[in-house]
């Protein structure tokens, strides 16, 4: 038996829209919560507004504004 991620809080993080649709997409049929943002300020943004709404970040690591090592 296959348990499903339910209730895990994804935010996926990634300038390349493209990558954003996939993850998103993958991360859903396997059960997960995501939400997107397209650079790390708005990432940033959304976690400081509301941290309780992530239990997992996956950063793009090279980004404008503000990058994933940041």
């Amino acid at each position: 038996m296959v348990t499903k991620n339910v209730n895990i809080k994804v935010l996926v993080v990634d300038d390349d829209p493209v990558n954003l649709e996939i993850l998103e997409h993958s991360l859903k049929k396997e059960g997960y919560t995501t939400t997107t943002s397209p650079d790390g300020e708005d990432a940033w943004e959304k976690l400081e507004k509301t941290p309780e709404d992530y239990d997992i970040i996956l950063l793009d690591k090279m980004m404008p504004k503000m990058d994933g090592m940041e």
